[in-house]
C-alpha cells in the first residue's frame, strides 16, 4: 500500500505533477526528452511559437536529478536512468 504522504509528496510539485500526467497518457516508457519537451510547453506561455533551449535544458535536469528519482520511489513508477526511459507500470494499491 502507498502511503498517503508518499502520494502527497509526489503530488507536492507542479513540474511533477505535469510530468506524471503524461506518464499516466503514455501506453509506453519514454524519454526524458519527450517528457521534457512535453512539460516545457505546458508551463510555456499559450502561443508560444518555440520554447528556448535554455528553458528546456533546465527542464530537463531538474527532472533527470529532482523529479524522476523521486517519482521511482512509488512502486508503480519505473524509472531507468541509464537508457533515460520512464513508465507507469500500474497504479498504487488502496
Amino acid at each position: 500500500m502507498v502511503a498517503l504522504d508518499r502520494v502527497f509528496g509526489l503530488l507536492s510539485e507542479e513540474r511533477r505533477r505535469y510530468t506524471l500526467y503524461y506518464l499516466e497518457q503514455q501506453t509506453r516508457p519514454v524519454s526524458i526528452d519527450e517528457v521534457a519537451e512535453q512539460v516545457a510547453e505546458w508551463e510555456s506561455n499559450p502561443g508560444t511559437v518555440s520554447i528556448p533551449e535554455e528553458k528546456f535544458d533546465r527542464i530537463e535536469v531538474d527532472l533527470r536529478h529532482n523529479h524522476l528519482p523521486k517519482a521511482s520511489g512509488a512502486e508503480y513508477i519505473r524509472y531507468d536512468p541509464e537508457v533515460e526511459e520512464i513508465e507507469v507500470t500500474g497504479t498504487p494499491r488502496k
